[in-house]
């Protein structure tokens, strides 16, 4: 094991699945939740709330002491909901010493701001390099060192080509980037094409439904990352088009998951976070500041502020005005 020292933020599945695989690449690594709880059950080699089944590295270090678990860091993995992520970064900021890498793993938009993680953590953190890890990747699955292929945005490609060595596996391969903001807006935004496509399997309107609903969505969130300045062959990659396709078709995807009982009338309250629901109104909104196109998205919105129903929103959107479809 190297000297390099990663601390993660956050005891849920995500984060704990990456403290393992940070452990398997040779990293000496603290976990902190802040359940105690939680951690102690990891302390027994265990996360049965959020990874039942799923035996942890004996030597995996946990604490609900944050002053603790960030001594000496060389590196910060935050893997934290984005709507409490400046929360979270405010709390750590007197303890991070300047120059440390900090690596945003949550995806999102913040719901009052229209910011990215990236744009949040700049802000409180302003000394310290910001990454973002972000691509198709289901906790179970990383956890179980099941083969997973990621992408690490940073503004400089040295940074993210370095913070990618440092986290790869063998079953966990890491591709680099320096376009931080179409990372970022293809992470945020499949969450709510998530729903859509969950909505639609749902309410039983069938897989062509699903697969046009996704398609374009796709075509959405490439109009989307362009106005923000990002990259079109980014959109293409893990980050976007790879991360769309997997959480719009497997009830792992905790936003599917939700539009999938969206659309069959279930009770909505007490279900696991779902981020494409805070994502989906401000989303919306940014879209129609910037002037891009976004129906699926304003649909989406719409059905989760109630008010219309997924039959009214799919009717409106098959009676849009014929067009090309490259438009």
């Amino acid at each position: 094991m190297s000297d390099y020292r990663i601390t993660v933020l956050g005891g849920g599945a995500w984060g704990t699945a990456l403290a393992l695989t940070m452990q398997r690449a040779g990293n000496a690594v603290r976990l902190w939740a802040r359940d105690a709880k939680t951690v102690a059950a990891i302390g027994k080699d265990e996360n049965p709330r959020y990874l039942p089944g799923i035996k942890l590295d004996p030597t995996l270090d946990a604490t609900s002491d944050l002053k603790a678990a960030l001594a000496d860091a060389d590196c910060v993995l935050v893997v934290t909901p984005a709507q409490v992520l400046a929360q979270v970064l405010d709390d750590i900021q007197p303890r991070v010493p300047e120059g440390v890498p900090l690596v945003l793993c949550a995806k999102g938009i913040e719901s009052g701001t229209g910011r990215l993680p990236s744009q949040i953590a700049s802000s409180i953190l302003p000394q310290n390099p910001v990454a973002v890890l972000s691509g198709p990747s289901f906790a179970a699955d990383v956890a179980r060192s099941l083969p997973t292929a990621v992408v690490i945005a940073a503004r400089a490609e040295a940074e993210a080509a370095a913070l990618a060595h440092r986290f790869s596996t063998e079953s966990f391969r890491c591709y680099s980037t320096d376009d931080l903001t179409g990372v970022e807006i293809g992470g945020a935004l499949k969450n709510v094409f998530a729903i859509a496509a969950g909505a639609v399997t749902g309410a039983g309107l069938g897989a062509s439904a699903q697969a046009a609903m996704v398609t374009r969505g796709f075509v959405e969130l490439r109009r989307i990352a362009a106005a923000f300045g990002a990259r079109p062959e980014t959109l293409m990659g893990l980050s976007g088009l790879g991360d769309l396709l997997l959480t719009c078709s497997s009830v792992q995807s905790r936003n599917f998951a939700y539009g999938l009982a969206l659309g069959r009338g279930e009770e909505l309250s007490g279900r696991p976070l779902a981020e494409g629901v805070a994502t989906a109104a401000i989303a919306a909104r940014i879209a129609t500041e910037r002037g891009v196109d976004a129906p699926i998205i304003t649909a989406v919105a719409q059905i989760l502020a109630g008010h219309v129903t997924i039959e009214e929103a799919v009717a409106a959107l098959m009676s849009r005005p014929l067009r090309q479809e490259s438009e």
